[in-house]
């Protein structure tokens, strides 16, 4: 699942940001309600995270404008505005759910993953992903390749999620580290061939022809075309 977190309070956007992360989500991060609206707009997202009391643009401006761009992705409002009355001003702003401030990680995980569920028929997400003899079910997290099981770790998991999203594509070292680690910087060292070795050893090493494939100078791509 993909996360917005929109916060200017850095320890909480680091705690959620962490736990959602080690919960085996995507997530950015947004410090203010502009740069929230401007990403919220031009990136995908499965559900959106949004304080209320925002810098240069509040939370409930944030959702409104999203709504009348016909947005529909899943706002869980955070807020330390507690009363009833806030409450409703969030819902009717366009939020699907509000939680008050302090708040359990826990709590913040199962309501963005029941607002998730709610809004997957309407998206109709995808629960497998196929390249070749290579099936992943992404509710079961089975991995298969010609009907042998595959164990993978989380990370490698993820990384193969993202791989077989964009079948067929050129796949930048660039993409996979914003997309699987989060990172917005390059962190020096050989993270990535060492993990795409790992996930080579699993998916292609005992059967009759290799599915991922080096793009010299460019990255990585998963095909079943010679």
């Amino acid at each position: 699942m993909r996360v917005l977190v929109v916060e200017d309070d850095k320890s909480h956007a680091l705690f959620l940001r962490d736990g959602l992360v080690q919960s085996g989500h995507n997530v950015d991060h947004a410090a203010n309600g502009v740069d929230g609206l401007f990403m919220a707009t031009e990136e995908q997202y499965d559900v959106l995270i949004v304080d209320r009391m925002l810098p240069k643009l509040d939370g409930l401006a944030l959702v409104q404008a999203l709504r009348a761009a016909g947005h529909t992705t899943p706002v869980l409002f955070l807020s330390s505005l507690s009363r009833v009355d806030e409450r409703i001003r969030g819902l009717r702003a366009g939020g699907d759910d509000y939680l008050t401030k302090p708040f359990e990680f826990g709590e913040v995980l199962a309501r963005i993953e029941a607002l998730a569920r709610r809004s997957r028929p309407e998206q109709n997400e995808q629960t497998q992903l196929c390249v070749g003899d290579l099936v992943m079910n992404l509710l079961t997290r089975d991995v298969q390749r010609a009907g042998q099981s595959i164990d993978l770790q989380n990370k490698e998991f993820r990384l193969l999620e993202f791989l077989m999203r964009r079948a067929d594509q050129v796949v930048t070292r660039t993409m996979l580290l914003e997309g699987v680690w989060d990172f917005h910087f390059a962190p020096g060292s050989n993270l990535i061939d060492s993990q795409m070795s790992k996930l080579r050893l699993k998916v292609d090493r005992a059967f009759d022809y290799p599915l991922i494939k080096t793009i010299k100078g460019a990255g990585y791509k998963i095909t079943a075309q010679d």
